[in-house]
């Protein structure tokens, strides 16, 4: 009786390696498919961690600290005035973390109301250009970087004195490049020296694209803002927006607060759970087709393997290898080189991870369970990959083999 064939585990591994060794340049390329796809896999789900983190940054510096209360009075009485009081930020500032607040609306001018650089000459620019009412609080809330002048103060405010900011834009648009000649702008035939010119904003981007006016002179002039116009913008230190989106409709109207509606900051889990979400879809969906080429690429090579070493296969049958030998050791290749490819493309991932946070000043981030079980990820991908070459090599018929 003869006895079966056996192929032990160390004789397995030792032909596998031979197999590799015998054709070193191949056997990388056969590897790059897994390092390509394995390195994107890993720089794709860190970089997404990364970013998720620095938004979650950047959304508790601004709009974590970030509270606006609208005016809803009259969907609550059809006859109501409107809602804010005349002392609304002197209000809310008693309230405990608030840094800056003031109510603002845009001013509604009559047709024909031109903004202009001079008392008399058409408007300058085809499109008009905005009038904001707006108390001292709330432009400080819109943490503004001046370009020239300054922001006007409460006094000027209480005063109702004829001043305006003017964003950049409109500064542009009206040729008012410098303050040293005391410029002003006429809003019709009423004039407004210019304090100051916003270079940029940190939040309400319309201001740079507006006239800012104080509240008490646009109201002076062109009375209250109508209902639903006027809103109040407050920052507050960090961690104190939800609070303070709770007690502002009190502060500001006893009587009747469902007359303001306090929009606080979204939950910042929430917002960076969805961030994250949408683009791990997006990214996870690039890393499997880059891993799926790569597979492929392994399938490929390994079956031209096959064809290439029919006569050693037949060989090897004929002295008693049996298929499921043949299957393993091919088996065997291509896990190998699919572990391998993904030793390297999780470096390589890693090190694309941490130059892209240097490059743009972030603190990189990357999940231990990613790192760990990416190269396990290149040996599935490898083994998976060659299981049709592998079947194929295990139908080779010895006689057929010898003599090809």
């Amino acid at each position: 009786m003869v006895e079966p064939s056996r192929l032990a585990a160390r004789d397995v591994l030792a032909e596998a390696v031979a197999g590799m060794l015998q054709r070193p340049g191949r056997s990388v390329l056969t590897a790059l498919g897994t390092v390509l796809g394995v390195g994107t896999f890993v720089a794709i789900l860190g970089l997404t961690a990364t970013t998720s983190s620095q938004i979650d940054s950047r959304f508790n510096l601004l709009t974590a600290t970030e509270v606006t209360v609208e005016d809803v009075a009259r969907d609550q009485n059809e006859f109501a005035d409107p809602a804010f009081p005349a002392d609304a930020d002197a209000r809310i500032g008693r309230l405990g973390g608030v840094e800056d607040a003031g109510v603002y609306w845009p001013v509604r001018l009559s047709p024909g109301t031109a903004v202009r650089s001079a008392p008399v000459g058409d408007a300058t620019g085809s499109e008009r250009i905005d009038v904001v009412a707006a108390s001292p609080g709330a432009l400080r809330a819109a943490a503004p970087t001046l370009r020239q002048g300054r922001l006007y103060d409460e006094f000027t405010s209480r005063s109702a004195q004829s001043v305006a900011v003017l964003g950049k834009s409109v500064a542009d648009r009206l040729g008012i490049t410098t303050l040293e000649t005391r410029p002003a702008v006429f809003i019709g035939d009423e004039p407004f020296t210019v304090a100051g010119i916003i270079d940029d904003v940190q939040r309400r981007a319309d201001v740079l694209m507006s006239v800012t006016v104080p509240r008490t002179t646009a109201e002076k002039l062109w009375g209250p803002p109508q209902q639903g116009d006027a809103k109040m913008l407050i920052t507050t230190a960090t961690g104190a927006a939800n609070q303070i989106a709770r007690e502002a409709p009190v502060a500001l109207r006893p009587d009747h607060p469902e007359y303001l509606k306090a929009v606080p900051p979204p939950d910042p889990r929430t917002l960076r759970a969805g961030v994250t979400d949408d683009l791990d879809q997006l990214f996870l969906l690039l890393a499997g087709v880059s891993l799926v080429i790569g597979a492929v690429g392994i399938a490929n090579t390994t079956l031209v393997a096959v064809l290439e070493r029919t006569g050693e296969i037949g060989l090897r049958r004929a002295l008693g290898a049996r298929g499921r030998h043949i299957t393993v050791q091919f088996l065997t290749e291509s896990g190998a080189l699919g572990a391998m490819g993904g030793l390297v493309g999780t470096a390589l991932g890693v090190s694309t991870v941490i130059v892209v946070a240097l490059v743009r000043d972030w603190t990189p981030v990357m999940h231990t369970a990613t790192v760990v079980a990416a190269p396990a990820v290149g040996l599935v991908t490898g083994v998976v990959a060659g299981l049709y070459p592998a079947w194929r090599a295990s139908r080779i018929e010895p006689a057929e083999a010898l003599r090809r």
